[in-house]
C-alpha cells in the first residue's frame, strides 16, 4: 500500500478546512525547496521558474465532500446538509467523522418502502451514540463539518478509499513535481493545490487570477462506465488517463487536449477520451479568468465517486504521472 496515498486520503479536510491536507503536502514537498505561497483563500501554490517560457498552471483540489450539521434534536440525533454533491443512497449506512474524532452513522428515519424508493438527505440523520441533546452537544455543534470515514485499502492493483476525489489528483501532482524539479522544463510551472472545489470551483478561480497563466491543466477524477448496469460512458479502470473533451462545465481547449493526446502517443502512454455529461473541475474556472486561459484536463478514472469507497487503478495513476511529466519536461 502506498503510504502517501493513504496519508492523503485519511487526512481530514472538507471544503474550507483544507489546512490539514495542506500541511501534509507541504511536508512532502519541503525537500524540493520550491518557491511556495498560500493565498488568502488557502490555495497552496508552488513555482518552478523558467525565465522567458510560457506559464503553465497545473491544479488539483485538496478539499473533500462532506456534511454540515443543521440541527440537534432532543434525543441527540443530528440532521445535516450536504457540503458538495452527495447522493443520499451513498450516504445511508456509512460512518462520518468530525474534526475532533467524533464518529456517527448515517441512518434513515423510516423503513417504509416509499421512503427508500425516493430517498432524500432530509430523511437521513446522524447517530453519534448520544443519549440526549445535551450529550450530543458535548461532542458536536450546529455548523460542524464531517466527512466520510472510509479506510484506504489496496484490492488487487486498485485502491479503494474515501476522498480519492481529489487526493489522488494531489498525489499525481506531487509525484510529477518530484520528477520535474531540477530538469529542463517546457514551461515556467505553477502547481496549485486548490481549495473549495466541491462547492463551486472557487479556489481555482482565485488562485489562477494570482498566477495569470498562459495555459493550464487540471487534475481530477472522473466517472466510470465499466461496471454492471453502469452509466453509458466510454471510460474504464485500467485503460489509462482520461483526456477530457467536454464535461458539464467546459469544453477543453482543443489545442491543450491535442497537446495531451500527442504527449501520450509520443511516450506510449495509454489514454481514453472523456465526454462527461455531469460535473466539472477546476479547469472550468481557470479557463475563463482574465482574457481566457487555454485549459485541458487529465482525469483519473474513479469508480463510486463521492462515496466512502471510491476506487482507482494504480496503473492509471502511474500513467497520469507519466503523462503530466511528459508535458512538463523538455
Amino acid at each position: 500500500m502506498n503510504e502517501l496515498i493513504r496519508t492523503l486520503t485519511q487526512t481530514w479536510g472538507p471544503t474550507s478546512y483544507e489546512e490539514g491536507i495542506r500541511g501534509v503536502i507541504t511536508r512532502e514537498l519541503d525537500s524540493l525547496h520550491m518557491d511556495c505561497r498560500v493565498d488568502a483563500l488557502g490555495n497552496l501554490i508552488y513555482c518552478i521558474p523558467a525565465s522567458g517560457k510560457p506559464k503553465l498552471l497545473v491544479s488539483a483540489h485538496m478539499d473533500q465532500i462532506g456534511i454540515i450539521i443543521t440541527h440537534v434534536d432532543k434525543d441527540g440525533f443530528l440532521r445535516f446538509g450536504a457540503v458538495g454533491g452527495l447522493d443520499p443512497y451513498k450516504v445511508l449506512g456509512h460512518r462520518f467523522v468530525f474534526a475532533n474524532g467524533t464518529l456517527g452513522v448515517a441512518a434513515v428515519e423510516s423503513k417504509e418502502h416509499k421512503t427508500l424508493e425516493h430517498l432524500t438527505l432530509d430523511k437521513l440523520f446522524l447517530d453519534i451514540g448520544a443519549v440526549s441533546k445535551d450529550d450530543a452537544l458535548l461532542h458536536v455543534a450546529v455548523g460542524d463539518f464531517a466527512v466520510y470515514a472510509g479506510d484506504c485499502v489496496q484490492v488487487g492493483n486498485r485502491v479503494t478509499s474515501a476522498a480519492l476525489d481529489d487526493r489522488i489528483g494531489c498525489y499525481v501532482l506531487i509525484e510529477a513535481l518530484k520528477a520535474a524539479v531540477g530538469k529542463e522544463l517546457n514551461y515556467e510551472t505553477y502547481a496549485m493545490f486548490s481549495v473549495q472545489e466541491e462547492i463551486g470551483i472557487k479556489g481555482a478561480k482565485v488562485g489562477a487570477w494570482g498566477v495569470q497563466p498562459d495555459l493550464a491543466i487540471a487534475l481530477d477524477v472522473t466517472a466510470w462506465g465499466d461496471t454492471p448496469e453502469s452509466y453509458v460512458l466510454d471510460i474504464g479502470l485500467g485503460k489509462g488517463p482520461a483526456i477530457k473533451v467536454k464535461d458539464a462545465g467546459m469544453v477543453a481547449t482543443p489545442a491543450i487536449r491535442d497537446l495531451l493526446i500527442e504527449a501520450a502517443k509520443t511516450h506510449g502512454i495509454p489514454f481514453q477520451l472523456e465526454v462527461l455529461q455531469g460535473g466539472t473541475t477546476d479547469a472550468a474556472a481557470i479557463q475563463t479568468i482574465a482574457n481566457g486561459v487555454p485549459t485541458g484536463v487529465i482525469s483519473i478514472p474513479d469508480r463510486y465517486v463521492h462515496s466512502a469507497s471510491e476506487m482507482v487503478d494504480i496503473g492509471d495513476v502511474e500513467d497520469c504521472i507519466k503523462l503530466l511529466v511528459a508535458v512538463l519536461l523538455k
